[in-house]
């Protein structure tokens, strides 16, 4: 892994990818520290010390929702969106269509996506600040007809636009995953007060136990990460012009987990929508729909039993769900019989994608269970034991570091490479 990143950094063309993403990183650290006009900060923490249900929102977003910052929303209203996007292209026939047509069809689905952003950031801001209002954090009180109102809403929507761009600028310019990134450091920015809160007052039996489930979770996760079936390749001898090009053998890998990190990042959200919900009408003043509201905020605590179980079927379902939305049988299919390539024993067209169909539905089941069983092992433990309710933010982010860290370190080692084979070729 040091050997990889000295060689990237050898490399000018990777070294400017890896350094423009550590400048991205920066600015959203900076932007973070940018606090929201109009707030009363101790009655702010006081807030969240009452409703745990924003802590995991809190954590994506480095703090930055604890202390309100402008960018306080994160990427959540971008992750949503992309969530309803994608299913919207699962039944929508003229969805279908474009996310068939290449490149250009990809950039006008981002397009739609990046649109449907701002009114689902519009809408969280608004249920947060109102929610805030309700326990007077707002200075001056929230209401449609205030301006200071409007100013603070378009300040958080426009923060979680300015941050859905540096995801793309990284994703475009860097290397990784833009989302991923961007979570990833407000995630690694929370470790050094949450080694602080550890240590402080410091049980044995606790910091064993936690000791002991970073480290099985870190050899878990690069299993996963690293685990693929390799299903054989045979390419044909091919005549083109006066050239014939020899036949090969080679292989598929199919990794047990294609989805990444990505179920839990939308497992969350989808969990921390109806809880962020649930807080706002919480303080209606018709009695029957603030009871109906407390009912759910208590029944989506992240520190009972019901919300660990969604959270384990929701992260097995998203799993199938981006691993079907990523790897599309059919086109690698297509693709295959295109360049006279075969798996030995399967005919080429409909029954090698029903073959790779079948194969990546049963590798995914080890790779969404053991990844809902990493995402649900800490909130157990919680569960089980008070004093460890703290790991189970600490567990979630510890897995989306550990992904984010792993794939980046194999997009690395895969520049590496092309860089050089190309010299080789030529």
């Amino acid at each position: 892994m040091i050997e990889s990143l000295l060689n990237a950094f050898r490399a000018p063309d990777i070294r400017r990818r890896i350094l423009f993403v550590l400048g991205i990183l920066i600015v959203y650290r900076l932007l973070a520290t940018v606090p929201l006009p109009g707030v009363d900060r101790t009655a702010l923490e006081a807030f969240f010390q009452k409703n745990p249900a924003f802590g995991i929102l809190d954590l994506f977003a480095g703090g930055g929702l604890s202390q309100l910052s402008i960018v306080g929303l994160t990427m959540n209203p971008y992750i949503n969106a992309s969530i309803i996007m994608q299913l919207m292209t699962g039944v929508i026939p003229a969805l279908q269509n474009l996310s068939r047509e290449g490149e250009y069809g990809r950039q006008r689905l981002n397009q739609y996506t990046r649109y449907l952003t701002v009114p689902m950031a519009l809408l969280q801001a608004f249920g947060i600040l109102s929610a805030l209002n309700a326990d007077g954090v707002i200075i001056g009180g929230f209401g449609l007809g205030n301006f200071t109102s409007w100013v603070q809403m378009l300040t958080m929507v426009g923060g979680a636009v300015v941050l859905m761009w540096l995801g793309e600028l990284i994703t475009e310019r860097g290397i990784g995953n833009g989302i991923s990134f961007i979570i990833f450091a407000g995630i690694v920015s929370r470790a050094p007060a949450g080694l602080t809160s550890l240590l402080s007052n410091p049980n044995p039996r606790d910091v064993i136990a936690v000791v002991l489930f970073a480290v099985i979770a870190v050899a878990v996760i690069i299993y996963i990460q690293e685990g693929q079936r390799r299903i054989p390749i045979q390419y044909a001898s091919r005549v083109r012009g006066r050239r014939i090009y020899q036949g090969g053998q080679t292989f598929l890998p199919l990794r047990v987990n294609l989805a990444g990190v990505i179920p839990i990042i939308f497992a969350i959200s989808i969990l921390q929508f109806p809880a962020q919900l649930a807080i706002y009408f919480s303080y209606s003043t018709v009695e029957g729909v603030a009871n109906a509201a407390r009912a759910v905020s208590s029944f989506l605590l992240s520190t009972t039993p019901q919300y660990a179980i969604m959270y384990f079927l929701l992260t097995v379902g998203f799993t199938y769900f981006y691993t079907a939305f990523t790897f599309k049988p059919d086109e690698t299919a297509e693709q295959l019989r295109k360049n006279g390539g075969f798996i030995p024993g399967i005919r080429p067209g409909r029954p090698t994608q029903d073959y790779l169909k079948s194969v990546v539905q049963r590798i995914t089941i080890a790779g969404a269970l053991f990844l809902g069983v990493i995402a649900v092992a800490p909130v157990i433990a919680g569960i089980l034991d008070p004093n460890l309710q703290g790991v189970a933010l600490g567990g979630t982010g510890l897995l989306i570091v550990v992904s984010v860290v792993v794939e980046t370190m194999k997009q690395i080692e895969a520049q590496l490479m092309m860089r050089n084979y190309e010299g080789f070729i030529r």
